[in-house]
């Protein structure tokens, strides 16, 4: 059985009494796991939790294997963290910074210095790497960011909201070397973000937080294949009549407010047997979209429960 890169066993945190994680419990084996939920449902916390920057107030959590209360140094050196917010020492280069942090993770002074140069050039800034930190635009300091996070060569790499505030080149720019890190058989990691279509294009699993408690927690493929017959119909004729059809045909089935029906359709149906149906009740379909559930459709589902997981 696949150790879970992160296990969630009733992790629960307070702040002056106030709950903000509620007894979170999961098991996260993805290769990249996106941490979605709007602002304030406990993103940055769980992150801060699991590198140790916040006891946790009852429950436990494992990174790597390593429990976040008996082997909290032990899991630290195995992760690399890229902040939300900036964390510059003033007058410093990249090269003295990203050494630095190197130095601070364990890395001797000359391999610090070595594995410096390499992350700078593997992030884009090979030719400012001289440059003092305050000079850098915004795009050029999120590099920075990412280039102190995996010198020391991470197992696990905690990525918190990386392309916020960033331009369209540089965003892209940014999720092309996310998504090359993902490629890599040695490194997992954890995106968390506020924007969907980061965490789409980067992620595998994800894990949907809502008022400090888990929404959701899912593996994204599996969820699309599991609704891989979504349709929807426009029709003219009787919709209402020919929505109770379909349900007898073994299909659940909706209309929505523009009286369009929603169907999924079972694997032993096909599209062919809506239209057979149609023609039997003198109903014309004048349009039939098929798609699969993307994450926004998955993280709207999440958001919509009252309570707990979906």
């Amino acid at each position: 059985m696949t150790q879970p890169v992160i296990e969630l066993d009733g992790l629960e945190v307070r702040f002056s009494g106030r709950p903000i994680l509620k007894k979170l419990s999961a098991k996260l084996t993805g290769r990249s796991i996106g941490l979605l939920g709007p602002n304030g449902a406990g993103k940055t916390t769980l992150i801060h939790t699991l590198l140790g920057f916040h006891p946790a107030s009852a429950g436990t959590a494992r990174v790597l294997g390593h429990d976040i209360h008996e082997r909290s140094r032990e899991a630290r050196r195995l992760i690399g963290y890229m902040p939300e917010n900036e964390s510059f020492i003033a007058g410093m280069t990249a090269v003295r910074f990203v050494r630095l942090m190197a130095e601070l993770s364990g890395l001797p002074a000359k391999q610090a210095l070595e594995r410096t140069h390499e992350a700078l050039f593997y992030v884009g800034l090979g030719e400012a790497r001289y440059r003092r930190l305050e000079t850098f635009s915004f795009g050029m300091r999120q590099q920075a960011k990412l280039a102190q996070a995996i010198v020391h060569g991470p197992q696990l790499l905690f990525l918190d909201e990386p392309t916020n505030g960033l331009d369209p080149p540089h965003r892209q720019r940014m999720i092309e070397l996310i998504r090359e890190i993902r490629k890599a058989d040695d490194i997992h990691l954890v995106l968390s973000s506020h924007l969907l279509r980061d965490v789409e294009e980067c992620c595998d699993d994800v894990l949907i937080l809502k008022e400090g408690k888990i929404a959701a927690s899912c593996n994204l493929e599996q969820e699309r294949r599991a609704n891989k017959k979504f349709i929807e119909l426009e029709t003219v004729g009787d919709h209402e009549a020919f929505a109770r059809a379909i349900e007898q045909l073994g299909c659940q089935c909706a209309i929505d407010r523009r009286r369009r029906i929603k169907t999924v359709l079972p694997d032993r149906l096909e599209v062919k047997d809506l239209y057979r149906l149609a023609n039997e009740r003198q109903v014309q379909i004048r349009r039939l979209s098929f798609k699969r559930d993307s994450l926004e459709d998955i993280f709207l589902k999440a958001m919509e429960q009252p309570h707990g997981r979906v």
